[in-house]
């Protein structure tokens, strides 16, 4: 089609996540197979790379934005941008799961958090007894210093008997078919208790000087 030299992209295909060190595919296609393709940087500088008529430009490309031109009847045609993210990414899923305590009292607010390393994008899920009421509030935070890191915090406000449970996280990688999952048990009490069993009677006599031991058992 010489007024639509190149083949229009949908969205998803103008996002390129790669991962660090992976080659990429720009896919900027033309309806003529034969025609003459320049790939250029946001700088307008021409990139070298595989040009594949069915698939688009091929190499290892810095994070940045890039697009297509062409020459029909000696009018410039140009593709769609397309943008190129680098994550940073491993092949395992190392995940941690941690809760501040285990054991709550009916009112108190449940922390869990799960933490996955090493990995900028992934999927993750939770599964916990209040998620069909969708008690649990989710919180994010991307940490880059010292080293990557995604922390997911669920918290669980005024707590309630029906919260005991297993908590449990589910990492899935954005691009490898890996997924990773953790859980924590949490029991909540009706309320606090704490029960005393002294080994001694109400009244001890003690002679001058004497050293003795009073002893209570404590659970």
């Amino acid at each position: 089609d010489p007024d639509m030299p190149f083949v229009p992209s949908i969205p998803e295909d103008q996002f390129i996540l790669v991962e660090e060190g992976d080659p990429a595919v720009i896919p900027c296609r033309t309806s003529d197979p034969e025609a003459q393709v320049t790939l250029v940087n946001s700088l307008d500088k021409p990139v070298h790379a595989l040009y594949d008529t069915k698939q688009g430009f091929i190499g290892n490309f810095p994070a940045g934005s890039y697009t297509c031109k062409t020459m029909v009847k000696g009018v410039e045609f140009k593709s769609d941008e397309f943008l190129i993210y680098i994550i940073r990414a491993t092949s395992q899923l190392p995940v941690e799961i941690e809760a501040l305590k285990t054991v709550y009292k009916t009112g108190e607010t449940i922390v869990v958090t799960c933490v996955v390393f090493d990995n900028e994008v992934v999927n993750l899920q939770w599964n916990y007894p209040g998620k069909v009421k969708e008690k649990g509030l989710i919180k994010l935070d991307d940490i880059k210093v010292p080293s990557q890191k995604l922390v997911y915090t669920l918290t669980i406000p005024e707590a309630s008997v029906k919260d005991t449970g297993d908590y449990e996280c589910t990492a899935r990688h954005a691009t490898k078919e890996v997924k990773e999952n953790k859980k924590v048990a949490i029991t909540v009490h009706d309320k606090g208790f704490v029960h005393l069993e002294p080994q001694f009677s109400p009244l001890e006599a003690v002679n001058l000087h004497e050293v003795k031991n009073f002893v209570v058992d404590v659970q």
